[in-house]
């Protein structure tokens, strides 16, 4: 093992802390990748730590950043500090990810990144700079990262793997919701008491008095920069300090206040100047200096010889409490007026950003001008995919609007960027202030429709319904396209929430209001989806043709990404529930192709719902996995596992999985912003019904799947539970049981007319009828199963044909039809019905044999996935984009995929997954 530095003194005391840092420097020497959130109260030693693991990480490339308070709301500011130096190798990133980074860095001009595809394109950036050498990402005072920076380092830092990166970072305690606190946590917290005092003895050699010596260890708490410093204040020299509850760190900074208020008043003000403009621009100091008429040599001396400020190749204060004592130090006037002097030294043509924030903060009035130069700030920083902060500059420049009506538009205006986002409640304050000044009616119904999207996407579907409903009633005077807009938002939400508290608004509500709008005399192929769906909910059968007519139009048209990402996700829906398989088929294909190609990563978890659940009525259930592989990947990296737990639990009981299935149940019920729905009880009943019915466990199969049904509005798996419910009910010899559920089978495949709904009528109609009328039903339903490709429920109609051949003494041809019905089911997975096959086969005296589950192979289920991918062709940073995983961790895995299978290249990996 090659020999390391010696620790610095410094850190003394931090053994525990050290030992951690080497073991992760060593795993990412050796090949891996590492994370960790060093978190402590400000100087507790977090900074020493960093510079402790720069110290030991010999042989490896060091990238730092630091977080700048006065530049937390300039979009990706750290991520373009830690990438700066990194920027040649943006050449090697997939396309999509390098349009996304560059337009972040604003280097190019496009629509806004998705901050998913930025974060995927700063893993595979680091990836790629890490294959010369191990690279160490050092991220200190991330309290006061921009937000967008944060969240994407968060990111990187929950994907690393096998890259040879090893990114930490320092955050105050004082930051409980920071988006870095998903990373592993290791606390710094202070020193035990026998290092303090060896310390404190290091930094006050000489002879101190034991009481005020104990003063100063009772104070500091075991916080190094508080023994550091504390020994020189004049208060402990003077023995009146005492200790208190006040945290160390504000009692740091009022010592750093002190000293630096006994300073000259020329230096003070070199010190506010610094701490105003937090880049360390030593040459725009020194112009701003000049502009106020200090000697900037002899301030910088002083400041220099009182160990408070350095202005050299770059301006540093030793601490950040020294900046914040700076800052706050000094009364607002003075703070306003180097804030001027430091935008009339910006060159507005290099950095109008800057200029204009520096602007803001240089008046206490209102002033047009300035508000009006922060949105074009607001505008740049949304146009680079920077939401928060475009948030932040247009609530400033509200701040700064002197007319009322205008200041009420562009604080909503913030809200509406705070919702989309996702800081929910940032938005909701915003939409609070922003109804205190006039707004029109226009604003008034944005107001409404910010305030229900933020309640559906921070509480539930259905708590945002009634405002979204409002908010689309308002706007059919107003915007014709928003209205349409939001009622099919609306009308989707109702439809996910599923059955809910009549208080709360329904889909029957939402479909009332679309059928009372005034239909459109040439209507567009959004304007009859909607009506049909409406049509649909409301009961009305008739909905079936207008919604075909806009089907096909979705299908046979080429659209917009943004239209298409806005319409396809209601459009899938009502394929399915208007029984077009294959028109369904192609549309959750191509939306989970263009929301992937986009980077519409928020579009993406009810895209890859909508063709997973295709994919399993297809029957296949290996793409419905790799599906719920990717959902679960897009859960972990954006957060929101909804649309990953209903995925898992469409797959799960057609595979037979009882425990996986049982604890999918209990995640959903478990989960405290979907009580209110009633799509829990619809989807998860449905799943018991499945997977009970599939065992043979018909009488538990018949209560669920009446459950299940209990809401034929819902359509979607309500409607399905009800082919349950026939199922049970016939197996019971209980056929009258069914008899609701099979009538309205029937109604709905007759207005249909698809394979798909008249073969669902005839299988559901064969199991509650005897005799000759039950085979030709039977023979129906498979033909136009088969036809329809819901290769799912056509492997069924074979099995429970089957059994009917052998109830009816037709052994020899019972036999062939389950041979095939478990040929069908075992190919595609479907274990608890092909299970069933082989047990009806063993019955009628035909010896089986039971092979070996696939769940004995030896790649864990990623490893698994990602050989698929392989095999079917696509390359390393295509599997990476798809799993949000980088290149690098692709081909780590793929190389422990050939140890296992014995093999080495990857054109042997398709032959060994099919033997």
């Amino acid at each position: 093992m090659k020999q390391r530095p010696r620790p610095s003194a410094a850190l003394l005391g931090r053994r525990r802390e050290c030992a951690a840092l080497d073991e992760l420097i060593q795993s990412v020497e050796g090949g891996l990748s590492a994370s960790l959130l060093l978190h402590g109260e400000a100087g507790i030693g977090k900074s020493a730590l960093l510079e402790y693991a720069a110290q030991r990480a010999t042989g490896f490339r060091v990238a730092r950043v630091a977080g700048i308070e006065s530049e937390a709301d300039l979009a990706f500011g750290g991520v373009h500090q830690l990438c700066g130096s990194f920027l040649d190798h943006l050449t090697e990133l997939p396309a999509p990810q390098r349009d996304a980074l560059e337009t972040a860095f604003a280097l190019r001009s496009g629509s806004a990144p998705d901050r998913f595809l930025v974060g995927l394109a700063t893993l595979s950036l680091l990836a790629d700079v890490a294959a010369e050498r191990p690279l160490l990402c050092l991220v200190d005072d991330a309290q006061w990262l921009d937000r967008i920076s944060a969240q994407t380092l968060a990111f990187v830092g929950r994907r690393l793997s096998a890259e040879g990166v090893l990114l930490l970072t320092a955050l105050r305690d004082d930051a409980p919701e920071h988006p870095l606190r998903a990373l592993p946590q290791l606390e710094v917290s202070g020193l035990a008491d026998h290092d303090a005092r060896a310390l404190l003895t290091r930094s006050a050699p000489g002879r101190v008095d034991p009481r005020i010596r104990e003063r100063v260890l009772a104070e500091a708490r075991g916080n190094p920069l508080a023994l550091l410093e504390l020994p020189r204040t004049t208060a402990f020299i003077a023995g009146s300090a005492h200790a208190t509850s006040v945290s160390v760190g504000n009692h740091l900074e009022e010592e750093f206040r002190r000293r630096v208020q006994a300073l000259s008043p020329e230096t003070q003000r070199l010190l506010l100047l610094a701490a105003a403009e937090q880049a360390g621009d030593v040459s725009l100091l020194r112009r701003a200096a000049e502009a106020l008429h200090l000697h900037v040599e002899v301030a910088a001396a002083e400041a220099e010889a009182s160990d408070l400020f350095t202005m050299r190749s770059m301006a540093r204060f030793r601490h950040p409490l020294v900046r914040s004592a700076a800052y706050g130090s000094a009364p607002p006037s003075e703070q306003r007026q180097v804030h001027r002097a430091l935008a009339e030294a910006i060159d507005p043509h290099i950095d109008p950003d800057r200029r204009a924030w520096h602007l803001a903060n240089a008046t206490a009035v209102a002033k047009e001008r300035i508000a009006a130069d922060l949105v074009d700030v607001s505008t740049r920083a949304m146009a680079r995919g920077g939401l928060a902060a475009a948030a932040a500059f247009l609530d400033r420049a509200a701040e700064l609007t002197p007319d009322p009506a205008r200041r009420g538009a562009r604080t909503l205006r913030a809200a509406t960027l705070e919702a989309q986002a996702g800081e929910f409640s940032r938005a909701i304050e915003l939409l609070d202030s922003a109804r205190l000044h006039p707004l029109t009616e226009r604003d008034e119904a944005q107001a409404d429709l910010v305030r229900g999207q933020v309640l559906a996407a921070s509480r539930s579907a259905s708590a945002g319904l009634p405002l979204l409903l409002s908010a689309a009633k308002r706007l059919e005077a107003l915007d014709p396209w928003s209205a349409k807009q939001t009622y099919r938002d609306a009308l989707y939400a109702a439809m996910t929430a599923g059955s809910v508290p009549q208080e709360a608004g329904t889909a029957e509500h939402v479909a009332a209001a679309i059928l009372s709008v005034r239909p459109q005399q040439d209507p567009t192929r959004d304007d009859l989806l909607l009506e049909g769906a409406a049509r649909l909910v409301a009961g009305d059968a008739g909905g079936l043709h207008p919604l075909q007519q806009a089907l096909a139009g979705y299908q046979g048209d080429e659209l917009p990404p943004d239209e298409a990402l806005g319409w396809l996700p209601l459009a899938c829906r009502m394929a399915h529930d208007a029984w077009e398989f294959d028109t369904w088929s192609a549309l959750s294909a191509r939306l989970v192709e263009l929301a992937r190609v986009s980077g519409a990563l928020a579009v993406l978890p009810s895209a890859f719902l909508l063709r997973l659940s295709n994919r399993v009525f297809a029957g296949d259930l290996a793409t419905g996995e790799a599906l719920l592989a990717q959902a679960a990947a897009l859960a972990d990296v954006a957060g929101g596992s909804v649309a990953a737990n209903y995925g898992a639990l469409v797959l799960a009981p057609w595979q037979g999985r009882e425990e996986r299935t049982a604890a999918i149940i209990q995640r959903i019920n478990a989960d405290s912003l979907l009580e209110d729905e009633g799509k829990v009880v619809t989807a998860t009943q449905w799943a018991a019904a499945v997977l009970a019915n599939g065992s043979g466990r018909h009488e538990e199969a018949l209560t669920a799947g009446r459950a299940g049904a209990a809401h034929p509005a819902e359509m979607g798996l309500a409607t399905w539970s009800m082919v349950e419910v026939a199922e049970a009910a016939a197996r019971l010899g209980r056929p009258d049981e069914a008899g609701d559920a099979v009538r309205h089978l029937r109604s709905r495949a007759l207005a249909s007319g698809s394979d798909w709904a008249r073969g669902t009528a005839a299988y559901v109609s064969a199991l509650v009828t005897s005799g000759q009328d039950a085979e030709a039903d039977y023979l129906e339903a498979m033909e136009r199963l088969d036809r329809a490709g819901v290769g799912a429920l056509a492997a069924r109609a074979h099995l429970v044909y089957g059994e009917w051949l052998l109830d009816s003494g037709r052994i020899g041809e019972g036999r062939e039809r389950l041979t095939h019905a478990h040929e069908l089911l075992d190919r595609m997975g479907v274990a608890a019905f092909a299970e069933r096959a082989l047990t009806a086969l063993g019955t009628s005296g035909v010896p089986v044999e039971r092979r070996p589950s696939a769940a004995s192979s030896p790649l864990t289920p990623q490893e698994l996935h990602i050989a698929e991918l392989a095999a079917a062709g696509m390359t390393n940073p295509e599997i990476g984009a798809e799993l949000f995983l980088s290149a690098h961790t692709v081909e780590w895995h793929l190389r422990k995929v050939f140890t296992k299978l014995g093999i080495r290249s990857r054109r042997e990996i398709g032959p060994q997954l099919s033997s």
